[in-house]
Order: structure tokens, then sequence, then C-alpha cells
């Protein structure tokens, strides 16, 4: 990220380093809060936040949050470093040489996600006067939170800074903006309840609820108040009697009044449609015993004392919720029939229940104990345990698949990175992601038409790798599309498998437009040569049994499909006549014609002259190929090359209808021209076409007809020309052959 004060001007530590780095938590060292305050108090002591507060207070009050969770002095002296970087021009060297190097990447990483939370915060309610949705701001909170989860002090840190926050508006009666109390809510204190910090968590919640709703906070509160000195010496009384009628059972046990928060009472009030009174937990006891044991034995006397509601009993020791929270809860109803909530818990269940993950984490101040249900035989296996809160959290927010068993929660989340949009939208993308994966994420034509990048402001490769927290803008072209080098895993420009799968698809669009572009030509000349120009492209595509006419000019293109199914098509039906009246019809056209007349072609029926010709397109006979002649029934007879293969068909099927046929005299000399085929094979070339089409100029054939394709750097030509005599064709294919690039020149 660019650095958002004129000091701050170190690049950030990178997660891989910083996990490395702070694997054993942060070194105790002699007087390190003492002397991090003292190396503070200058840089910040007159300092304010963009909340207002005064930096050297809300670093005071942080450090006070975190001693009071549990957290060693080394982690209070790390939250005043983290305002300290700031104002520091190389603030990882300063307090690298100060501190340690642990403390300069804890106080680095954190300084990161601050800058970028603010960053996004001011994006969203830029000059433009727009306000990104709730919604939205609390996605991206939660993504960025996740993004730094890998070291969990950071963690740690925000959530110390945002209960500060809310407790400064809060004592200094100004309304909190919206958008920081709905994260806050939706959140801050959310992460608080998967790690189990509920001490955190109850304030969060209450506070925020505070200033999202004043009305209904101050209507309950008041509502709390009424009553609450006749209630608390009834529950007063309650706690004393119950906690000496455990001891004389020989249950050491401490029993306490259990503070009532709002927003919780407005939860169950809204989610059950109860009123104030009908709330169980106004009036609550908590029993603090030594075992588990004695959870069960105190829980027996409990309903053996009062009658219990027997529906709303948990038993969270069997089965402990998902952040490892651990508690008997009970509703019992006392003498007056009020309701009364009552929690049995041991002293360290208590403790989890307090302070989460806080009581023991994964550093220097966990040790070996258990979490969530978890015994960590060592601190990577706490580390990981708390991890997987971590992940099962963001799951459980996404509506994503809870992660398989036994997956290693470290791996998946690290598995993936966040980044920010130029309009501090985050992005997910996998480890090792490009510019180009981020373009393809954001949108596909994004995607197409990326061609270079800016990280945090300054441009770099393609092929970069993207960490988290980066400001990613791509510098895209109006149009245009993939390189298939994209493609090749060893430039590195493509990681992520939905990418790869957009750009294949690309390429696979173009090589299908291509095709549908050749089929499309041919059933145009088709239709053409048939005079059915005005004919409907998509009708003639239903009525041969295909959904639209892309579909057919597909497998057109594919050579799948054969024109002669749609001159089939287009031509009326031939009615079936006799043998006799075909020779009818044949002596009637004989009269019809000068016995003198040529046929078309200059074609003569032996024993028949003058006989009604065609010349076949299939093939396209020319003087002097050996042909043979099939009587068709309405056209004639139809003249084919001898060696035609539709002609060997048509030979097979009705033998009977074949009969000679030969070559007549022209009137003229060269006065009829015949049209054939000529199919060219070459390597693909600029002027290519051109140069063939110059040796059938120079040898006064004329070219009235040509198609070309090139696949893979071939060229495939198809040159009608009209000859006077196919003979001499051949010499001018030798002269098209030695052209350069040539393969190959044959009649088709």
């Amino acid at each position: 990220m660019k650095s958002l004060t004129a000091h701050a001007s170190a690049a950030p530590v990178g997660h891989a380093e910083l996990i490395a780095a702070t694997a054993h938590g942060l070194p105790e060292q002699p007087q390190a809060l003492q002397r991090a305050r003292a190396f503070a108090e200058p840089l910040i002591g007159t300092q304010a936040l963009d909340t207002g507060e005064n930096v050297w207070a809300h670093a005071e009050a942080v450090a006070q949050i975190l001693k009071m969770i549990g957290g060693s002095e080394a982690m209070q002296a790390a939250s005043y470093l983290v305002y300290a970087c700031e104002h520091l021009n190389k603030p990882q060297e300063v307090i690298a040489k100060g501190f340690g190097e642990n403390f300069a990447a804890l106080a680095m990483e954190t300084t990161k996600l601050v800058r970028v939370q603010r960053q996004a915060r001011q994006l969203n309610t830029g000059s433009v006067g727009r306000t990104a949705s709730p919604a939205l701001q609390t996605e991206n909170v939660r993504k960025m939170l996740l993004a730094f989860s890998r070291d969990l002090r950071v963690v740690m840190l925000r959530l110390a800074s945002r209960l500060q926050t809310l407790r400064y508006y809060a004592a200094a009666k100004k309304p909190m903006p919206a958008g920081m109390a709905h994260e806050s809510l939706h959140v801050f204190a959310q992460l608080a309840n998967r790690l189990g910090i509920w001490e955190i968590k109850w304030e969060m919640e209450d506070l925020s609820f505070r200033f999202l709703e004043p009305d209904t906070y101050r209507q309950v509160a008041r509502l709390l108040d009424e009553k609450r000195v006749e209630r608390e010496a009834h529950v007063e009384q309650l706690r004393a009697g119950l906690q000496q009628q455990l001891l004389a059972q020989g249950i050491a046990a401490s029993v306490q009044g259990r503070p009532k928060h709002i927003y919780s009472i407005v939860k169950k009030m809204r989610g059950k449609s109860l009123p104030f009174d009908q709330v169980y937990d106004i009036r609550a006891l908590r029993v603090i015993v030594p075992t588990v044991a004695d959870c069960y034995a105190a829980l027996s006397w409990v309903h053996a004392q009062f009658v219990p509601v027997v529906e709303e009993f948990d038993d969270y020791i069997a089965k402990p919720k998902a952040n490892g929270y651990q508690s008997l809860h009970t509703i019992v109803r006392d003498a007056s029939g009020q309701p009364v909530e009552i929690q049995l818990r041991t002293q360290a269940m208590h403790d989890h229940a307090e302070h989460g993950v806080a009581a023991h984490w994964a550093y220097k101040e966990a040790g070996v104990k258990g979490y969530s249900g978890v015994s960590a035989s060592s601190e990577y296996d706490a580390k990981i345990a708390v991890l997987r809160q971590l992940l099962a959290w963001e799951r459980d927010l996404s509506g994503a698949a809870q992660a398989p068993e036994g997956a290693d929660a470290k791996t998946l989340l690290e598995d993936r990175i966040y980044v920010l949009t130029p309009d501090a939208a985050i992005v997910e993308l996998p480890q090792g992601a490009t510019a180009v994966d981020f373009a393809y994420t954001v949108h596909t034509s994004l995607g197409h038409r990326c061609r270079g990048v800016r990280l945090d402001g300054a441009m770099v490769p393609l092929n970069t790798a993207l960490k988290n927290g980066q400001t990613v803008e791509v510098i895209a072209a109006k149009e245009g599309g993939p390189s298939r080098d994209w493609l090749n895993p060893e430039l590195g420009l493509l990681v992520s498998h939905r990418a790869r799968a957009k750009v294949r698809a690309w390429f696979n669009a173009q090589a299908l437009d291509e095709t549908i572009r050749r089929g499309r030509e041919a059933v145009e000349k088709l239709l053409q040569r048939e005079g059915k120009t005005a004919l409907k492209l998509d009708d003639l595509a239903v009525r041969l049994g295909f959904k639209g006419a892309d579909e057919l000019f597909e497998l057109v293109g594919k050579d799948e499909f054969s024109l002669r199914t749609i001159e089939t098509l287009l031509r009326p039906a031939e009615a079936v006549v006799s043998e006799d009246e075909l020779l009818a019809q044949k002596r009637q056209r004989l009269a019809e014609r000068s016995s003198s007349g040529a046929t078309k072609g200059d074609v003569l029926v032996v024993g028949i002259d003058s006989l009604l010709t065609q010349l076949a397109k299939c093939c396209k006979p020319a003087p002097p190929d050996a042909i043979r002649g099939f009587v068709t029934r309405g056209k004639g007879v139809s003249i084919h090359r001898a060696d035609c293969s539709n002609f060997h068909e048509l030979l097979v099927r009705n033998g009977e209808r074949v009969i000679d046929v030969q070559w007549g005299q022209p009137k003229a000399l060269n006065a009829t021209v015949y049209p054939v085929d000529v199919a060219v094979q070459a390597q693909d070339r600029q002027g290519l076409l051109r140069d063939i089409s110059e040796v059938f100029t120079k040898e006064k054939m004329n070219v009235i007809g040509v198609q070309t394709q090139s696949v893979k750097g071939t060229a495939w030509m198809t040159f009608t020309v009209e000859v006077t005599d196919a003979a001499r064709l051949a010499k001018v294919l030798g002269i098209v052959r030695d052209v350069s690039g040539v393969q190959s020149a044959r009649r088709r």
C-alpha cells in the first residue's frame, strides 16, 4: 500500500517471513513495556486518530485491554509500537534495532492492516458522495481480518483497538458512523465470539447496538433499571442461599450473579417473541466448581431444589460449542415461579469463556494448553486449533461448506490472499495469483483485455505474484483478447484454474466462430447457385432439423454435413414415371430440338443424337476426360467423369440408367469452356493467393471462384477455373506446384 503519512515509507514484511519470525511469539525483554511507552510517547503523544481520539490515550487503553484478557507485557508493549510506526521514516529498521525483529514484524503487519481498512473506509465514503452498503463493508472488513489472521496477535490487537474505539465514542457521547458500528457488531464481535473471548464479545455487542439502535437500547436499559434494586436483592438472596447449600453438600462452589447484556436480551425478545419480563437471563447466576464431576453434582442438586424448565437445558460440556465454549445451562423456577438462568462450569471453563483464545494463545503466553476441545501438545498444535476457528468463522459467514475433516486449517488459510481493487473492493485469490488472475476474477472482459498492471501505484510485470493487502490496478485495452502465452505454465501468468478455463473458452469460441463463418459462406454460395437467395437461413436450418442457422453452419464448416442434402431439399421432388413415359419424354424433347443443334457442353449420347445433357457439378468433367452418362428423371442425361465416386454409387444402385456418351466437336475452336476445381495445399504466407492466381492468369485460364482456409499455418485453397481442354490443366498444375510454399496441386 502507498503510505498514508509522509513518514511511513518502509515496505511491510510478507506473511511467510512473518509467520516464521513469530513462530515462538514475542520474546520477553527486560522492561519492554516501559521502554515501548517511553519510545512511543514523544511520537504519538500529541497526535489524533481519524476518530478524534488522542493516539497516546488509545494506545494506553489498548494495552490495558490486552492485559485484561491475559496478554503478556510484550503484547502490551507491541500496542505502543504499532501506533509509533505511522510516525517513523524507516519503522521496521528502527523498531527492529531497538526491540528485535519479532516486534518489528508484528508492528508492521498490524499497521498495514490498519492502513488497508482506513483506505477502504475512505474510498467507500469518497468524494463522489457514494457510500457502500453495510453488508459490503462488513464483508470487506471480514476478508481483511482473515487476510492478516496468519499472525493471531494482529487479530488480538485489532479486537482490542476496536473495543477501545467503541468505548471512546460512548464516553465522548459522540455518534459513531453507522458503517463502523455495523462492522463492530457483525464482524469484530462475531470474531471475538468465534475465538471465545466473551468479555470482549458482550461489551462490543452492547456498545455497537447502542449506536445502531439508540432508542431500543435506552428502552431496554430503562426496563432493566426500573426494578433493578428489587431484582438485585432477589438475585443476591438466591445467590447466597445457593452457595451456602452447595457448600453444605460438599461442593466447593463459588456462585456469582451474571452480568445482564442488553443486546442479548433484545435478541431473545425478538427471536422468541417474548415480553421483557419473560426473558430468562434477566435473572441469572453462575456456579463455578473445581471439577467436571462437581458440575453435574451441582446440577443434580439444583434440579432437586427448583422446578427445571426441561426444554431450556443445554449440556455444552458433553457437546462444546464450535468455539470451544463449555458449560451447563439450565432454567429453573424459584419459589415465586420466576425463571432463573443458572450456568455451571469449572474454573478452567470460566477462564476460557471470559478470555477464549487470549487465555492460552499459541505464542509464548500459550504453553501447551488445550483450545476448543483440542489438547495441544505443542505451540504449533495450539495455533492450528485457533486457525481452525478462524476458518470456521469465515465459512459460517460466507455460507461455504465446512472444511473437510482433518483438513489443515493453517494450509487452507494460507492458500488464499486478499487484495483490493482501486475502489477498495476485496478480491479473494489463490496464493501466488497474478494480475491476470485478478482481472479475470473481477470480470471476464477485463481479463481478456488485460495488458499491464500497477501494484500500489507502481508498474510491475504481469506475472508478478500478488500479496495480501496490495491495491491492484489493471491496465486494459479497449478491445482484444488474451494471448496463448498466458496458458504456458512456465511463464507463470495464470495460477487460477477458473482464469485458465476462461482463456481456453475464448480461443475455443474464436475457432468456433471461424468454423461457422466457413459454413455460412458455403451455404450462401449454394443458395446463390440454386437461385434461392431469398430463403431465410434460420428457416432453412429448421427444415433440415437444426435449432438455428449457426448449428447448421458449424456442421457444414466441419465437413460433417453434406451440401447435397441442402440441394435435395431445395429441388422439388421428381415424379416417378414409367419407362414408357420416360422414352416418350425423350422423343418429345428430340422433336423439339434441332437435329443439327449442339448439345450443352458438346456431349453426344451414343445411339441417341442431340439428347438433353448437363455436366455433373460433383466432378465437373471437361474434354478429354473419360465420361459416362446417367439418365435422370426429368433433367435429361447427367454427364460424369468415369472416375467420379458419385457416379459409381449411381451405377451400383441404378445400373440400367447408365448410358454411353462421348465428347462432340465444338462449333468453333475454343468456343466452349468448362469449369473445373483445383485443390492446392501450401504453407500459408503473405502473397500466396496472389502468386497462384498470377499463374492461372499467365496461362490464360479464367478463375471464377476461390475458397481459402488456413489452419495452423497450412493454407487449403480451392480454385474454380475455366478450361477448354483438361489435358492442358496438368501442365498448369505443374507450374502451380513450383510456386514458393506450395506442397500439392491437383484437380478435384
